[in-house]
């Protein structure tokens, strides 16, 4: 017979469970900027049909850098920064779990 459960411990395991999909995440912030090429016979030139510029912003040596990224990796960049953000908010959960359970098993002894 198993033991009552208890909701902080079961979604605890689930983030957990959870972190290993996240081994390809990406620091920093996923950017799409719209730009002119700078031709003047492209269809951008009247600055209405711009071109997609896709980047991303991250810390390199403590100092902000913006890397550009191929318009085919895009969306799997994308995918891979969001992971982080996701690792981001599941650690904090997890912190805040435990450390809800350590002040209940302080105040009990």
């Amino acid at each position: 017979m198993r033991a009552p459960s208890d909701p902080d411990l079961e979604l605890r395991g689930k983030l957990i469970r959870g972190l290993g999909s996240l081994r390809e995440m990406l620091p920093g912030s996923f950017v799409e900027r719209k730009r002119a090429c700078g031709r003047p016979n492209c269809h951008c030139a009247d600055g209405k049909n711009l071109h997609s510029q896709f980047q991303i912003s991250v810390l390199l040596d403590g100092k902000p850098k913006a890397l550009n990224i191929p318009a085919e990796w895009a969306v799997k960049v994308r995918e891979k920064i969001e992971m982080r953000r996701r690792f981001d908010s599941a650690a904090a959960t997890i912190c805040r779990l435990n450390l809800k359970r350590f002040l209940k098993e302080k105040e009990t002894r």
